[in-house]
Order: structure tokens, then sequence, then C-alpha cells
């Protein structure tokens, strides 16, 4: 899978998440309420060689949604579904120290329809129900013609139009035609005035379009959030965290490495001492070699 290199993708998913409060899932035909924040997908509980987490949103009735982008239907998938909401719910009750409630979402690109699945699990124990969007009942053709006739007068797009802008690649089956209407998305809004929204349209394309974006459509989209002074100062910021991060980490190597040295240093003074002057007792011998180190 090609996916976004992890700079870009760091970068798109910065922009996104601080812009993507209050937005609603409802473009995906999901009865939920709005979005109050976007967590974290890399739990410290996902080893590395798992396969990560898509989306976890915090909702306005503090349940969480886990939300998944599948362009094929897998009864085993459901195995993946239900170890994502166990490592969710056992990392944030513990990050929070209540009992939290969490919302599986599955939300199947043009190359599923609903009559290929089933939302349920019964494991005997276990009852495990999934929330499914499919985005092949879109129509595509008319959202697609409603957006471009919108950006070309330069019309302000609701909430729910960046939100179609923003799935409408996954309407279309197969990562070919996928990233030809990216490519497309990112020429409708080239001229967009409003620079926030365009900002967030972007990153928003980046992410929810992360399994099936080529590099080179990634790499466009970052240049193009970069252009942008709301872009570039979310780079800017990233830049500086990660050169302090640097610093600290170099102040802390440099003075482990000065411990080492000079505990090593000590230790041959304190043998050579010990050789040269046999009759010094133990404590006068160290504290010559903290006179020498003073």
């Amino acid at each position: 899978m090609d996916g976004i290199v992890y700079q870009n993708k760091d970068i798109a998913s910065k922009v996104f998440a601080d812009r993507f409060k209050g937005k609603a899932l409802r473009v995906y035909g999901l009865d939920v309420p709005e979005v109050v924040q976007v967590l974290p997908t890399n739990l410290p509980s996902i080893a590395a060689n798992e396969l990560r987490i898509d989306n976890v949103f915090l909702l306005a009735d503090s349940t969480l949604a886990i939300v998944d982008y599948e362009s094929q239907y897998k009864e085993k998938n459901k195995h993946k579904y239900i170890d994502y909401v166990n490592k969710v719910l056992a990392f944030y009750e513990n990050e929070w120290g209540r009992r939290v409630e969490v919302r599986m979402i599955v939300i199947y690109t043009a190359d599923v329809h609903r009559a290929e699945k089933h939302d349920y699990y019964d494991a005997g124990c276990l009852k495990f129900n999934i929330e499914s969007a499919y985005l092949s009942e879109i129509d595509k053709a008319e959202v697609q013609r409603r957006l471009q006739e919108k950006a070309k007068k330069k019309e302000v797009f609701t909430d729910e139009e960046m939100m179609e802008f923003i799935l409408l690649p996954l309407a279309y089956p197969g990562k070919e035609k996928q990233n030809t209407i990216i490519a497309d998305n990112m020429d409708m809004i080239s001229g967009m005035d409003d620079e926030e929204a365009r900002v967030f349209m972007l990153s928003g394309l980046a992410v929810f379009s992360d399994k099936v974006i080529t590099k080179d459509n990634a790499e466009r989209v970052r240049r193009l959030i970069k252009m942008t002074k709301v872009g570039q100062l979310f780079i800017d910021e990233m830049e500086s965290k990660l050169n302090e991060r640097e610093a600290q980490v170099t102040k802390r190597v440099t003075q482990q490495v000065t411990q080492q040295v000079n505990s090593s240093n000590r230790e041959t003074v304190m043998k050579n001492l010990r050789e040269q002057h046999p009759d010094w007792s133990e404590e006068r011998a160290q504290k010559e070699v903290q006179l020498l180190f003073a």
C-alpha cells in the first residue's frame, strides 16, 4: 500500500484534528452525535507490527467512536474490531478513571454493498454490534457536480459539504479512480478564498483516504497545505517542537555519557591511588578523588 509518508501524514493529521471539532458524521448516513475531539490512534497498547486504528473520535454524548475504513468485507475483520474496542476501552478507562462506552463504526468504500455483509457478531458470551456506512449508496456524480458548481462560484461550503468533499474519493471503486478524484478535488478548491476551510478539506482528504492515496497525491496535499499561512504555522510549530525534543534528547544523552565517562574515570583514578598509596584508608582515597573531580 502506498499510503502517506510519515511526515506528510503527521502534518495532515494534526491540521485535520484541530479543525474537525464540531463536525458531524451525518454525511455518512450515521445517526451519531457530533465530534468533540479527535483522539490519538497510536495507543501504547497497540504494538508497532499491529494494524493501526484509522480514527478515534470523542462524541458529544461522551461516547468514543472507533472508525475503520474498508474496501472489502471480511467476516474475520470482526476479530480485529473487537481487539480495537478492547484496547481503546482499556487505555481510556485507565487514562480517564471512568467507565467508557464505545461505538464501532465501519465505513465501506464503493467496492462494498449493503447486502454483502452483517453488522452483528455473536460469540456466545459476547454480542458485538457494528454501525456501518456504505459510500456506494452516495449519489457521487450529483455530489461532485454540486461541489464543483459551488467552488466555481466561490461560494462558502457548509460543514456537511466539506465532509462530502473529504469522503467523495472513497465513493468511487478502485484506487486508480479514487486517486483521480483526490487530484480533481485538490484542483476544485485551489481558488477557494477561505483558507481555513481549504486547509481543513485538504488535510481531511489525506487523512480519510490514507489507505488509498498515492505518495504523489499525499506530497501534493502537503505542499498545498504548506503554501497557506495556516498550514505553515502548523508546520513551523511541529518543527519547533521536534527541534525542542531533539535538543532535550541530545542534552540528556550528553549528560548520561558525561556521567558514564566521569564514573569510569573515577574508578580508574581510585584504582591508581590504591596502588600508589596502599597505606591510605578508603575514606582518604575517596576524598582525593572528590577533590580531583570537583
